[in-house]
């Protein structure tokens, strides 16, 4: 049974809600707290909420801190996800599960056929979460986040076990 974003019943991860334009400087500062010196500016993420096809979730706690964020570009028979991000207090409880699902769930609406990634090859952590979703290696491109720094390009197709996405399913992790 799915929750809001999909989050699992029971499971202590908050409710997404769609990210806006006020949302941007906390989500620019924790980019730049998980991402380092490649993170996105504030700048990218104002061209990714106005470009078409594009939809971002968040998650706050009840005192309006970030926990975390996630996009994806859905246009074609590829869907791609922009970006996950999750705080480093937060991580643990289901919020990279959620923010996930949010867009294989926004990807399937869309008619996508298949969702594609990029990983940092040294992500362990990101890399047990997309092979939990099913994701699966296509091809490693050298150099991607600087010299000596491989991205994992992952795939996922839809699964015959994913079944269909109903309202419940989607609550709190509307498409823009």
């Amino acid at each position: 049974m799915t929750g809001a974003g999909g989050v699992a019943a029971g499971s202590s991860a908050p409710p997404l809600r769609t990210l806006r334009w006020w949302d941007v400087a906390d989500v620019a500062a924790l980019e730049a707290q998980v991402f380092g010196p490649t993170a996105w500016s504030a700048e990218t993420f104002w061209s990714e909420l106005a470009a078409d096809g594009r939809a971002y979730w968040c998650a706050r706690d009840a005192d309006g801190v970030l926990l975390g964020y996630a996009g994806v570009a859905a246009a074609g028979p590829d869907a791609d996800v922009q970006t996950v991000a999750t705080a480093p207090a937060a991580r643990g409880r289901g919020l990279g599960d959620a923010l996930l699902r949010a867009c294989e769930q926004h990807a399937e609406r869309a008619g996508a056929a298949a969702l594609l990634l990029e990983v940092d090859a040294t992500n362990a952590a990101a890399r047990r979460l997309y092979a939990r979703h099913g994701f699966e290696l296509l091809a490693r491109r050298r150099d991607y986040y600087g010299s000596g720094a491989d991205a994992l390009v992952l795939r996922r197709r839809p699964r015959a076990d994913d079944g269909p996405t109903t309202a419940a399913d989607t609550a709190g992790a509307p498409a823009r």
